[in-house]
Order: C-alpha cells, then structure tokens, then sequence
C-alpha cells in the first residue's frame, strides 16, 4: 500500500510514522507514505493556499488551484486509481469497518484541511470518501488523518507480530475485547479468573465470548443492535441482566 498525504504542515506526521508500528510496517515494505505540501503547487505569487469566501462569512476556505495541481502530479505518478480520503467534520463516521475496507487498498490519498473549510469543487471533483473521526472540530485534518493511517496500516498483512491480533481487537468482532491478564497470577490478592489458568482453551474461548458479551452490554449496547445474536448469546445476555 502506498498513501499520500496533502498537507500544509508535513512536521506535524513525520515523527508519528517513523515510529513504533508505523516504522515498523515500512521496514517490512508493508506500506510506504509520501507527504506533500500543497502550497508547494500554488501559483499565487504570496504562495496563498486559501481565500475569502464568496458571499461573505468569518474565516478563509482552502483554494482549489493548488489541491487540483497536487492531485494531477500525485496520480501521473501512479496508474492505479486511488481511493481519495477528505478530512472533514461533515464526512462519514470513521470506524473500524471502514479501516478494514481501506486496508484492502493499493493507493490512498489523503487530503488534509485546514481553516473554514474547502472549496465545493474539490469535494465534488477530486474525492471519493469523505471522513470524520467524530463529531468536534480540530483546527486541521492532520490529527484526523494520522488516525486514520494508523488504525489502517496495523490491518495490512504480517504488520502486527501475532496474524490474530487484528481480528480479536474491540469492533472487529462486532463486540468490545474481553479483559486480559498477565503474570502473576496473584498480584496483592487480586488474582486472574481461574478459567484462564486452566489450559482449557474451549472453556477460555467461552469465557472470553461471555465477556466480550458483557462488556459490549454494559458500555456500548448500541453494537449489539448490528451484532448477530446466536440464541446462546441471548441466554447469556439474559443471565448477566439477571445478574445486576
């Protein structure tokens, strides 16, 4: 996978990619990044990216001259088409199912906003999804779009250390993570359930579905409304509400 990212502050994501899990994938050719300042393709001679908006209102809106320059030398480079990613408040609620689909691309750019908003041609001309990593406002898109990567090169193949660990995180299942201990297994009296010492690993994986079942209940019980409840699921949903 190959990601580009337009932004107006490239010092801002540098350090971010060239460490832990990120650096880590680009050692193992699992993805490479290009960052790509866009007022590098302004030809305003103040080398402005932004201007005053039509119709008049507080703030500036970013141009579309220098995004659609940067897009056309990006996309000469490479004869795939790209899945085009905008940063924005008003897009898409990002998720981790949108995280897995995008894993499953060759090529993404990613546009970065900044000050009050873009021009309307370049979301209508040059984007193919628009996304928001939850509903406030940052003063860019470069915090949004580092989530973004983060969450999507951890999902690309032999990028983790164990190949299952992707799959049992929280919402990939559907349902939140069971809990998780490591040794000792008694430390200041607090001990770790005794399922889990047992080396029965039917009776963990029942265990840890239970949990899982019982976490999602109690912190986010609108997942289970998407989840597809086995009649074992119901009945144990049923005795832990019993249980409160």
């Amino acid at each position: 996978m190959h990601i580009d990212i337009l932004t107006l502050f490239p010092e801002m994501i540098e350090g971010v990619f060239n460490t832990s899990i990120l650096k880590k994938a680009q050692d193992k050719n699992s993805f490479s990044y290009q960052l790509v300042n866009f007022r590098d393709y302004t030809t305003n001679k103040h080398h402005k990216v932004d201007d005053y908006p039509y119709g008049g209102g507080a703030g500036m809106v970013l141009a579309p001259q220098p995004i659609f320059d940067a897009m056309e030398a990006i996309t000469k480079k490479r004869p795939s088409k790209p899945r085009v990613l905008l940063m924005c408040p008003q897009g898409e609620r990002y998720t981790q199912k949108k995280a897995e689909e995008l894993s499953r691309e060759e090529h993404l750019i990613i546009i970065c906003g900044h000050y009050e908003g873009y021009d309307e041609r370049i979301r209508e001309h040059l984007v193919t999804d628009e996304i928001s990593i939850g509903d406030y406002v940052l003063t860019g898109g470069e915090l949004g779009a580092m989530v973004v990567v983060d969450s999507i090169v951890r999902l690309l193949p032999d990028v983790l250390g164990n190949s299952e660990s992707a799959p049992m995180d929280s919402f990939s299942s559907g349902l939140l993570e069971h809990p998780h201990y490591t040794r000792p297994a008694d430390f200041r009296g607090m001990r770790v359930p005794d399922v889990l010492l047992s080396g029965d690993h039917a009776k963990i994986d029942a265990w840890r579905h239970r949990e899982s079942l019982k976490r999602t209940l109690q912190r986010r019980k609108d997942l289970l409304n998407n989840y597809p409840l086995s009649e074992e699921d119901r009945l144990i949903l049923k005795e832990i509400m019993d249980d409160k």
